[in-house]
């Protein structure tokens, strides 16, 4: 089942709520926006990961909490985590 934006977004703040140790209401959105990705890993593979390299096009979504940024990256079938601590999450 297709993911929508919505559904995105509401999983990405459970997650970022989970991750940071902070109640889901202090998760804030700086900003959710259209993007292309340069492969079908949203450019953020996890480790040894191999991804198509097919142009995707999906949402970045930023969101801050417990004093820290977390940019989220996703599309209808599935969302990423980018750059958290050194690496990238599939969530």
């Amino acid at each position: 089942m297709a993911m929508s934006k919505e559904d995105a977004v509401k999983k990405a703040r459970a997650d970022a709520a989970r991750r940071l140790g902070v109640p889901e209401n202090e998760i804030k959105e700086e900003s959710i926006e259209q993007a292309d990705f340069p492969d079908m890993a949203l450019g953020a593979p996890a480790k040894d990961e191999m991804s198509g390299m097919m142009i995707s096009t999906g949402w970045r979504i930023r969101l801050s909490g417990g004093g820290r940024k977390l940019e989220y990256r996703a599309d209808d079938n599935q969302l990423r985590l980018y750059n958290f601590n050194g690496a990238n999450h599939r969530i």
